[in-house]
């Protein structure tokens, strides 16, 4: 101890050495705390690629459904007027 006070040495020795130890801790703990953002982050893009993929395939699907269901219209489209040109006649 440099300077002489009214506190046990032993008392003040144990405050500056855990304060030594929180600043000795601070870079570990900053370091983790970034480890720890850029993992959430991370996950956090792969969930939105996978909803977005889900996504775009029941559009896909949705687009499917419709255009299978215009061909099979028109299929039945060209006889009722084929059936309509027949009968009039």
């Amino acid at each position: 101890m440099a300077i002489p006070t009214a506190v046990n040495d032993q008392i003040t020795d144990s405050v500056t050495q855990a304060n030594v130890k929180v600043l000795g801790d601070a870079p570990a703990v900053a370091l983790g705390n970034l480890y720890q953002a850029t993992a959430q982050a991370l996950a956090n893009a792969a969930h939105n690629a996978t909803n977005a993929q889900q996504q775009s395939y029941v559009t896909m699907q949705a687009a499917t459904t419709s255009g299978v269901t215009t061909l099979y219209s028109l299929d039945t489209a060209s006889n009722g007027v084929a059936t309509k040109l027949i009968l009039k006649a």
